[in-house]
């Protein structure tokens, strides 16, 4: 495993995108940054361009206005890449789920590499996810 791939799994970078839903997710995926729980300390940082990002984390379900932003994002970020849907309306549509103007969840029109449930998925839930989906990245290098 060279020093690039090493950093990636020690060090991931993260792109948040909310396709919609009640934010009580996004809330709480931001609550990872605070004081309390400071993810950062583990070299976790959020940022905002997908063309460095490693881990892309999904909250809210699909609809038809952002299936294709969505796409894009994926699209973008450089292999090997990692999808984590967070909360029940990322991973399965949630309260939205059989509504006319939504498709369901993330993995409708990306793979998803990690399921966090919950309404609202809680930051230990969160925190718990990222782990495995570095597990999942060290194990394809």
């Amino acid at each position: 495993m060279g020093i690039v791939n090493t950093s990636r799994v020690k060090s991931p970078w993260i792109l948040h995108y909310c396709t919609g839903g009640c934010n009580g997710c996004d809330i709480e995926l931001l609550a990872c940054l605070t004081p309390l729980y400071d993810v950062e300390r583990f070299g976790i940082l959020n940022i905002g361009n997908p063309k460095h990002a490693d881990l892309l984390i999904v909250t809210g379900p699909v609809n038809w206005k952002n299936e294709q932003v969505l796409r894009n994002l994926f699209e973008q970020m450089p292999e090997p890449k990692l999808v984590m849907a967070v909360g029940a309306c990322a991973c399965s549509g949630g309260v939205f789920h059989n509504c006319y103007n939504t498709l369901g969840g993330i993995d409708k029109v990306i793979p998803v590499d990690v399921y966090v449930r919950g309404c609202a998925a809680r930051p230990e839930a969160i925190i718990d996810g990222v782990v495995a989906a570095l597990d999942k990245l060290g194990k394809r290098q």
